[in-house]
C-alpha cells in the first residue's frame, strides 16, 4: 500500500512532521491514519497535536462538532502530502495549501528529509506575496511594532493598538520570528498567540505557525535560506503507473480560499498531466476536484500503448481461457477515498 501507518517526528515536534525524503521519484510522503476521540477533544486541540490546520481536519471530517465532537468518534487525520513542485530546497509555503515544506541539508549519512507544518496566511487586503524570497533575520522575543495601517484599522474596530507590543503571552508575533526580504523586510515567518487560527487566512500577510511548531523550525533554518511562496492548489504525482491527485480550496489574491470552479480546475488537472498518455476518471477526479478536502486519491491510470504481437510472433500463444474482466469501477483513492461505483 501507498499509505502506511502516521509517521511519528522527533522529539519536540509535533506528531506527522518529519518525513524521510524518498529515494525514488515518487513525491509522496507521511500517511493518513484514524483516531478515536475521547470526550475532551476538539477538532482545534487535535489539528495542533497532529501538526494539522483547523480547516484540515474539518473538512475532512464533515458534520462533526469541531468545539464538541463527543466520545468515541472515528476522524480521519489527513497526513499524506504530495511534495509541492519545484526545487526541494529550504523553505517552501503552498499557500492553498495553507502548508510550510523545510528542506534541511542532507544528513551526514546522505539522506534527506522535509519537515512540514500548517501555517495561515494573509487575508482581506492583506496579501501574502508569492515568488522567491530569503531569511534575512531572526528574532527570539520579537516586539511588534504595528503597521500604522494596521493601527487604523484595529482603531476603527474599536480595539486600539499601543505604538508598540513588548513580547510576552500577549504578542501576536508569538516567541520567534524570521523576517523575510519580501515586501522590504515587513513580511514574517512567526508564532502566535492564537494557535486556534493557524490553517486559516486571518494574518496581515504574514505567514504564522503554532507556538511548538515555530520554536521547532527556528534553530534549523540559517539566515539566508530561500523561501518560495507558491499557489499550487493541485498537486498530481506518478505512483507504480497510478495518477493522484491532491486538491485544495484556490486562494485569490488576497489569500482567501473560494470554491473552485471545475472547468478551470479540469483545466489545471491537464495541465499537470501534460503530454502523459493517461486514462482519467473523469467524473471520479471532479468529485475530487469540488471537494478540494486534501485527501489524496488515485483519479487515473497511466496508458499501455504497447501494439499487440503480430499473428504468428513467438509470444501470440493460444489461450483457452478468456482473460479476467478489468474491474468496471476506477482505481480506489490512495489515502482511503473510494471512487464512485455504478458510473
Amino acid at each position: 500500500m501507498l499509505i502506511g501507518l502516521l509517521a511519528l517526528g522527533t522529539a519536540g515536534l509535533a506528531q506527522a512532521t518529519v518525513y524521510p525524503l524518498p529515494k525514488s521519484d515518487v513525491p509522496v510522503v507521511g500517511g493518513d491514519q484514524t483516531v478515536v476521540t475521547v470526550y475532551e477533544d476538539t477538532l482545534y486541540d487535535l489539528a495542533r497535536k497532529y501538526s494539522l490546520g483547523s480547516e484540515e481536519i474539518i473538512r475532512v471530517n464533515p458534520g462533526v462538532d469541531p468545539w464538541i465532537p463527543g466520545a468515541g468518534k472515528t476522524l480521519v487525520v489527513p497526513n499524506t502530502h504530495i511534495l509541492p513542485p519545484g526545487p526541494r530546497e529550504g523553505i517552501v509555503v503552498n499557500l492553498p495549501e495553507h502548508r510550510l515544506y523545510y528542506y534541511p541539508k542532507p544528513n551526514r549519512d546522505g539522506t534527506r528529509e522535509v519537515i512540514t507544518y500548517p501555517v495561515s496566511i494573509g487575508k482581506m487586503d492583506w496579501r501574502t506575496p508569492f515568488g522567491l524570497t530569503r531569511v534575512i533575520q531572526k528574532q527570539k522575543n520579537p516586539i511588534w511594532y504595528p503597521p500604522e495601517s494596521v493601527r487604523k484599522e484595529h482603531a476603527a474596530a474599536g480595539d486600539p493598538l499601543p505604538p508598540q507590543v513588548p513580547s510576552g503571552p500577549d504578542n501576536p508575533l508569538g516567541l520567534f520570528a524570521m523576517r523575510l526580504a519580501a515586501g522590504n523586510g515587513t513580511y514574517l515567518i512567526h508564532g502566535t498567540n492564537n494557535p486556534i487560527a493557524v490553517g486559516l487566512a486571518v494574518t496581515h500577510g504574514c505567514i504564522r505557525m503554532y507556538p511548538d511548531d515555530v520554536a521547532a523550525l527556528f534553530p534549523l533554518v540559517p539566515v539566508g535560506t530561500p523561501v518560495r511562496l507558491i499557489n499550487e492548489p493541485l498537486k498530481v504525482a506518478w505512483v507504480d503507473g497510478e495518477l493522484l491527485l491532491e486538491a485544495h480550496p484556490p486562494v485569490d489574491a488576497q489569500g482567501q480560499s473560494f470554491e473552485p470552479d471545475l472547468e478551470q480546475f479540469s483545466g489545471l488537472l491537464q495541465k499537470a498531466v501534460g503530454d502523459s498518455t493517461v486514462a482519467i476518471h473523469w467524473d471520479y477526479a471532479r468529485e475530487v476536484l469540488q471537494k478540494a478536502d486534501g485527501v489524496i486519491a488515485t483519479v487515473g491510470l497511466e496508458a499501455d500503448l504497447t501494439p499487440p504481437a503480430a499473428p504468428g510472433s513467438p509470444s501470440d500463444t493460444p489461450v483457452t481461457e478468456p482473460p479476467s474482466a478489468a474491474p468496471a469501477t476506477p482505481p480506489s483513492g490512495a489515502a482511503g477515498t473510494e471512487p464512485p461505483t455504478g458510473k
